[in-house]
């Protein structure tokens, strides 16, 4: 496909004849993407630079937040893991601000970097507050002297620095996904595979940003020095924010489709319109589509063929003849298109997956909680070597990064050569091996809370709540936690990103933060009721302040046991599930299909 003659002030200039894009990508100036000048791996490396040093800047604050909560703000085991997993909840919430902003008005670079500013902001004002006025006195925060009260002020002034940093943060993750995968044409074959091993290496960046967080700024914050741990953080922030716009010449982008909500609305109205027309089971003639190309970037959008299933929505893209009569054909609140209607249908076709995601996000959410607080009841002194809790997770990190290798170039090539498909297992069929696994973890953390029991130092009034078990026995736990990531929150990346409608790929991604956000809030809420029903009389519960007087086994072994009704679910959802196919997307596939065998990535 050769590029376009652009027509400017007059005169006719014509471009170079080269390749372009055929996914319907643009350049910063709205002309269609030149293949060999735009996107692949120099834009997709940079942002996964960025992707990594903003990881590292997120946790660094998130880590260790609950053990923050705890000493330099006083607040008890419980309140400290809620308002956690609340802040953690609300960071993802904000994602569907920031896809919402980048489908319908922004762009995906825009919305990127708006919230990335606002991302380095909160944490400079993080970083002042810790440092001015809540580690007092000086050389508190570490876990042998807690900090002093506060001041409503100096409290109110922590929340919205941190509520900032969840709104840059949340804003730009799940657009800083989807730009990425934007680099990559899906219609070119070897683009098309460079963009699936992209969502791998996306995860991976973010799980290696986060390793320096959980290991250094970890340490040096576990013993007290939270506002250089914050610093850092912030000086992370900013670096990435730079790298990012380094490569603007360089990046393709998507022209933003318009409100999705108002489009979902068109179709609803339009079928409520026409519910007393007669649709028969092959009268696609009848249905209207658009070829006019998109006024912003001068080509025309691809188009998704039409499926079965939600039948009433296809009477919104039936030609009447009143439509004629009444010249309505180009009312969207009269008539949509076949491609507006599948929108719609994929939209409802990803919920139900969507909703079997948020109880595994419960359970991996309990690694920045009451993993946490497991770990700080254990024996964490290995021949004189203090191991700070929080850093227990680079455990997940090195397995996520185990995983991703052993997937990519081990197991997924030895399922095709069985299966006898290049594709080997589809993303549903991650996601599911990814609930498996995450119900092992939860069954191997209670085990090992069971032991922790059973050596605690119950006759040692100075260490009440300790236990003589080493720390290390959390790593099975950890690594479990880490594989089932790589099955499931890789998978959920290109799973929604694929499936999503391209006026709606940021939300597809924010569906991902979502889920993990939801996570939060349901574990919050799990953890609420748990200790309302198991304190009584003189029970304490199964997650009291003094983990040795409770039953946090109990919890993790209910956590296992709701999982397994949710992988239950999620199986039937799969089973019903119909992927999403755009018209152009045929003759890629059998490209495709002939040359994945013997190039894979």
């Amino acid at each position: 496909m050769a590029c376009l003659n652009i027509c400017k002030e007059g005169k006719l200039v014509k471009k170079e004849q080269e390749v372009c894009t055929r996914d319907g990508s643009v350049d910063r100036h709205g002309d269609p993407a030149i293949r060999g000048r735009t996107g692949t791996w120099f834009a997709g490396i940079l942002i996964l630079v960025n992707q990594g040093l903003a990881t590292l800047a997120f946790f660094g604050v998130g880590v260790n937040l609950v053990l923050f909560l705890t000493r330099v703000l006083g607040q008890d085991n419980a309140d400290a893991a809620n308002n956690v997993s609340k802040w953690t909840g609300t960071v993802y919430i904000f994602s569907l601000l920031g896809a919402f902003l980048s489908d319908s008005y922004w762009g995906r670079y825009k919305t990127c970097a708006i919230f990335q500013a606002i991302f380095v902001t909160g944490l400079v004002l993080l970083s002042l507050s810790s440092y001015l006025f809540l580690l007092k006195p000086r050389g508190c925060g570490d876990e042998r002297s807690p900090c002093g009260s506060h001041s409503t002020y100096q409290n109110v002034f922590f929340y919205f620095s941190i509520y900032l940093v969840a709104l840059g943060n949340g804003g730009y993750q799940p657009n800083i996904a989807t730009f990425g995968a934007d680099q990559f044409d899906e219609e070119d074959p070897k683009e098309g595979r460079s963009k699936i091993a992209f969502f791998s290496y996306f995860y991976l960046a973010l799980n290696l940003g986060s390793l320096f967080s959980n290991t250094i700024l970890g340490y040096f914050e576990d013993r007290g020095l939270w506002a250089l741990g914050f610093w850092a953080s912030a000086g992370s922030a900013f670096l990435a924010l730079v790298l990012f716009l380094i490569g603007t010449p360089r990046y393709r982008h998507f022209t933003p489709k318009g409100n999705p909500l108002s489009r979902c609305c068109q179709v609803i109205v339009a079928a409520t319109r026409k519910w007393k027309v007669q649709r028969m089971p092959n009268q696609d003639d009848d249905q209207f589509e658009s070829d006019v190309p998109n006024d912003r970037s001068k080509i025309r959008d691809r188009k998704i063929l039409h499926t079965q299933g939600f039948r009433f929505l296809d009477r919104a893209a039936i030609i009447t003849s009143k439509d004629y009569t009444e010249n309505r054909i180009h009312d969207p609140w009269r008539v949509c298109t076949v491609t507006q209607v599948e929108e719609f249908k994929c939209i409802l076709r990803l919920l139900p997956i969507w909703l079997c995601t948020i109880l595994y996000s419960v359970v991996f959410t309990q690694m920045a909680s009451l993993f946490v607080e497991q770990g700080a009841d254990m024996e964490t002194t290995i021949s004189k070597f203090h191991i700070p809790p929080a850093s227990m997770s680079s455990f997940d990190i090195l397995s996520v990064a185990a995983f991703i290798f052993i997937y990519r170039r081990v197991l997924d090539p030895l399922v095709a050569r069985i299966r006898k498909d290049p594709k080997g297992l589809t993303e549903l069929q991650r996601m599911g091996i990814g609930l498996v696994i995450a119900i092992i973890a939860m069954v191997s953390a209670g085990i090992v809370e069971l032991f922790r029991l059973k050596y605690a130092r119950k006759d040692c009034p100075s260490c009440e709540s300790a236990s003589s078990l080493s720390i290390l026995w959390q790593i099975p736990q950890y690594v479990l936690i880490g594989a089932s990531e790589v099955f499931m929150y890789v998978g959920q990346l290109e799973f929604f990103n694929g499936q999503a409608p391209d006026g709606l790929k940021s939300f597809g991604s924010a569906l991902c933060m979502t889920s993990i956000s939801l996570g939060n809030y349901v574990s919050s809420l799990l953890v609420t009721v748990v200790m309302k029903i198991s304190t009584r009389d003189e029970m304490p519960g199964w997650i009291p302040g003094n983990l040795n007087k409770g039953h946090l086994d109990r919890f993790y072994f209910l956590l296992a046991v709701l999982t397994t009704a949710d992988l239950v679910v999620y199986i039937i959802c799969a089973r019903w599930y119909k992927y999403i196919r755009f018209e152009r997307q045929q003759e890629a596939d059998s490209i495709l299909s002939n040359e994945e065998a013997d190039l894979r990535v």
